[in-house]
């Protein structure tokens, strides 16, 4: 009786090793970029997906606003082609062009980028699973004369009323992660990510403190290239406070 159980279970597991690997056989779209900067004085801007699997399949890809509205989007870009069959280790060009009105002239704008594999028919004991990759098009009007590169740096901090206020001065988002506040080794604030929209301010809540003294803020900001670059400062009371870059110390 045990040995009948225990067959049945390795020939159950060995059908889902056979599926799992299947699926890892067939599936891989990857695109070659973390993110698309879409610069207004240009006419398109394009990225690469790359088809890592040895089976044909369909690559269909879309715009979103940040509410995942596809219908508000449609009519300001197209993107070409917006359906594309790739070989197996195929390599396909995505366009994507604005038609030039609908979006601020003054601020960055940040729309949601998708391309997703389209299962093609499974065979028996064949696992399908449909792939999608979601990244962020930052859309820069002509005309800004900030460095998007100082973006981060340029961020205003400071207290009020027990809670911890950022001002985005500038015309760029600011992507972080890892913003953490502490003092005195204790943690007031934890954040994993966040991105701070152009032109906004925002309150952020923080843990009750028992002694008085400037607090810790640490973060990693996500530059064009989408390298992760430290920042630091001391914020005390509602003094505003900008952070500094971390240089990293020669090896």
């Amino acid at each position: 009786m045990c040995f009948s159980l225990l067959g049945r279970s390795l020939r159950g597991l060995c059908a889902v090793l056979a599926m799992t690997l299947a699926a890892h056989a067939h599936a891989g779209i990857v695109l070659n970029t973390t993110r698309v900067i879409y610069q207004g004085a240009d006419r398109e801007a394009s990225l690469q997906v790359h088809n890592t699997g040895t089976g044909e399949i369909l690559a269909q890809s879309w715009l979103e606003d940040q509410s995942q509205i596809q219908s508000a989007i449609s009519p300001l870009f197209a993107i070409t082609p917006s359906l594309a069959r790739m070989a197996g280790n195929a390599k396909q060009l995505i366009r994507i062009i604005y038609s030039g009105e609908g979006l601020a002239s003054d601020r960055e704008s940040v729309l949601w980028l998708n391309v997703q594999e389209i299962p093609q028919t499974a065979r028996d004991n064949e696992l399908q699973i449909a792939i999608r990759q979601r990244i962020k098009l930052f859309y820069r009007p002509q005309g800004l004369t900030d460095n998007p590169l100082q973006a981060a740096q340029a961020l205003q901090w400071q207290l009020r009323d027990g809670q911890l206020e950022v001002t985005n001065p500038g015309p760029y988002h600011v992507s972080t992660i890892k913003l953490e506040v502490t003092h005195d080794g204790q943690v007031l604030l934890k954040e994993d990510s966040r991105m701070l929209a152009p032109k906004t301010r925002l309150r952020l809540p923080l843990q009750p403190v028992n002694s008085r003294g400037p607090l810790d803020l640490a973060f990693i900001s996500i530059n064009d290239f989408g390298a992760q670059e430290p920042y630091r400062a001391k914020v005390s009371g509602e003094r505003v406070t900008q952070a500094s870059k971390v240089e990293s110390a020669p090896e």
